[in-house]
């Protein structure tokens, strides 16, 4: 089985709990205005590699996930993607005892029976969930990412029925995401998740806009600072209300 990557962080801290080997999938179908990595949205670049080719570094790896409470996290772009080669590898990784986890935007999800059949077979391998909800608010969404949030908050919801752990991640961007009417919605709609185990404010930052510039690409947020220290625990404030 072969799959569609961008890149490999081998010691990851940030994309779930402990020490994480850390693959970014390739492609995306979101153009989020603040997303740090537009060199993964188009589907046909990146390398091919096999499940035997990951399993086979990963091995090497794994005493240090076993010591520190770590896995393999897949990330992107957009590894719902990627469903076929996301089931084989999970399945691999838990004959070996891999804690696995997706970071997803859940920007593919579908309810056709087709799409929900694979992403069945791979949350049934899958022990974590790390679910980007980037505004709540579905006009201000469309705006943000060029994709409407109905369908993501709907696999919010199929999470939750699936009873698969979840962490929320928001990132927090002034005047777009940093709203107290749009927090506090947000938060509501958390609290009525029975699967989320942490909540996550991720503060907006500029160290992908050099990317945009180098595909030639206009950077939506030119001139956007990041949020204070006070907004930063004000959406904390609002957000961990629904835990």
């Amino acid at each position: 089985m072969l799959g569609r990557i961008h890149s490999i962080e081998t010691f990851g801290t940030v994309d779930g709990p402990g020490l994480r080997y850390v693959l970014f999938m390739q492609g995306c179908l979101l153009r989020c205005q603040f997303c740090h990595n537009p060199d993964t949205w188009k589907r046909s670049e990146g390398k091919q590699v096999s499940v035997a080719e990951i399993i086979k570094e990963i091995e090497d790896y794994q005493p240090f996930f076993e010591a520190a409470g770590g896995g393999v996290t897949v990330s992107g772009g957009e590894p719902l993607l990627q469903l076929d080669f996301l089931a084989a590898l999970f399945r691999e990784l838990k004959q070996r005892g891999i804690h696995t986890a997706i970071d997803t935007s859940g920007g593919c999800y579908s309810s056709s029976p087709t799409f929900r059949k694979k992403l069945d077979e791979v949350l049934d391998l899958t022990d974590l969930v790390l679910l980007d909800l980037k505004q709540i608010n579905a006009d201000k969404h469309q705006k943000l990412t060029g994709m409407s949030n109905r369908h993501i908050l709907d696999f919010a919801a199929y999470l939750d029925e699936r009873h698969v752990p979840v962490w929320i991640r928001h990132v927090l961007i002034p005047g777009k995401t940093d709203i107290d009417e749009d927090l506090t919605k947000l938060s509501r709609f958390i609290s009525t998740l029975t699967n989320v185990e942490k909540i996550d404010v991720l503060p907006y930052h500029q160290l992908g806009v050099y990317k945009w510039k180098e595909l030639g690409l206009d950077y939506p947020l030119e001139g956007t600072e990041p949020p204070t220290e006070d907004r930063v625990e004000n959406a904390k404030r609002i957000l961990h209300a629904a835990l």
